[in-house]
């Protein structure tokens, strides 16, 4: 059900303003700019969804600006093992996050915008967001070389991406979201999107590596909230409505019914990793065996994100057939996981023969197999 914009409804959707109420001017035949008060990718994202299925933007568009800690966003049709560094994220807690709209993996913490822009479908225009964009950094810095592409990034000098895009149209709605890199930790962004998997045969979705460059590193004087408040006015003035940037709280559910419950699926294991259009595994590493090394041959098919065929092939002489057996058995209908391979392993070694050497070409197996998850 979409909600009709009116004066009492605007308000509620305020959770702070950066200017007093009586100066945000009839907002019911304008449009508005919101900014999150969150730093939580799962909340921020969530309050996209709410705004597309929500709010009645005919003759309203709405520009959201956010920020998110520091996370990896891959697109809806994307492969998270393809895309990401999965064990540096969990060690350095780098939070993953997959978004409803298309388009590939990007890199978000506190030195990287985000801008939403919310239209009617007939009134989507990718370009005009851009180009608007690139204005508001002329007024700031004239100098700046900034440019649109064909591909809807914005490229610096004509040859550092600072901005990509992905979209989400509805029947009605459409929303267009870009980032913006300010003072991102590059070392982290690079290192965070260089997936250490080999072996995956997938149809999903995959990015495209490019050269990134932040706008800080041009000019540091050009800081978020610089970029954020040139970029407001400028909407402000495109759009001819009130250069009024209203802060909101993503997780308030009194103007944001239900929203929460938005933001624990986006969170969920089933929709970031169940949702991984299918995939294979195959894939060999070396054991060591008395004075040589012996080849595993590992292959599995995953299915929305769980394990639909296995088969790892270690030589009988190294791991008895009937245990190898066991290993593959066990993992069929398992989530493509580290965690809960540990456990499937951990369980299968209590009912294999006490032996200390057997024990030890077990544990080496699974050490092996866990780092392909």
């Amino acid at each position: 059900m979409l909600i009709p914009f009116s004066v009492k409804n605007c308000f509620q959707l305020l959770c702070q303003q950066k200017v007093p109420t009586a100066g945000f001017r009839n907002p019911a035949t304008s449009g508005l700019i919101l900014q999150s008060i969150s730093n939580d990718v799962y909340q921020n994202l969530a309050l996209e969804d709410w705004i597309h299925d929500h709010m009645h933007v005919e003759g309203k568009p709405i520009l959201f600006l956010w920020r998110n800690s520091p996370c990896v966003v891959i697109g809806r049709h994307q492969n998270p093992w393809q895309e990401c560094n999965l064990p540096l994220m969990r060690q350095e807690r780098i939070k993953l996050a997959r978004r409803r709209s298309g388009g590939g993996t990007v890199y978000h913490d506190m030195g990287n915008i985000n801008l939403t822009f919310f239209t009617t479908k007939t009134k989507y225009d990718r370009m005009e967001n851009l180009k608007l964009i690139v204005r508001a950094l002329k007024t700031i810095q004239p100098h700046l070389d900034v440019q649109p592409t064909k591909k809807f990034d914005l490229l610096l000098d004509g040859q550092f991406k600072i901005s990509g895009t992905a979209s989400k149209i509805g029947r009605i709605a459409a929303y267009h979201h870009c980032t913006l890199l300010c003072s991102t930790d590059r070392a982290a962004l690079s290192s965070s999107l260089k997936s250490p998997y080999w072996g995956i045969k997938s149809n999903a979705t995959p990015s495209i590596p490019s050269v990134v460059k932040n706008l800080q590193e041009k000019d540091p004087t050009l800081t978020c909230e610089v970029l954020m408040d040139a970029i407001a006015t400028e909407y402000a003035a495109y759009h001819q409505i009130d250069n009024h940037v209203n802060l909101i709280n993503p997780a308030d559910e009194t103007q944001f019914p239900r929203i929460n419950s938005t933001a624990k699926e986006l969170q969920s294991w089933e929709w970031i990793y169940g949702r991984t259009p299918k995939f294979s595994v195959h894939t060999t590493f070396h054991v060591p065996y008395e004075q040589a090394h012996l080849e595993i041959q590992v292959f599995i098919d995953v299915k929305n994100g769980r394990i639909e065929t296995c088969d790892i092939k270690a030589p009988d002489h190294w791991l008895p057939l009937e245990i190898g057996n066991k290993l593959n058995s066990s993992f069929i209908g398992s989530k493509f996981c580290p965690i809960e391979t540990t456990l499937l392993t951990n369980i299968l070694l209590r009912t294999c023969p006490d032996d200390q050497h057997l024990t030890s070409k077990w544990n080496i197996l699974c050490e092996k197999i866990r780092g392909i998850m």
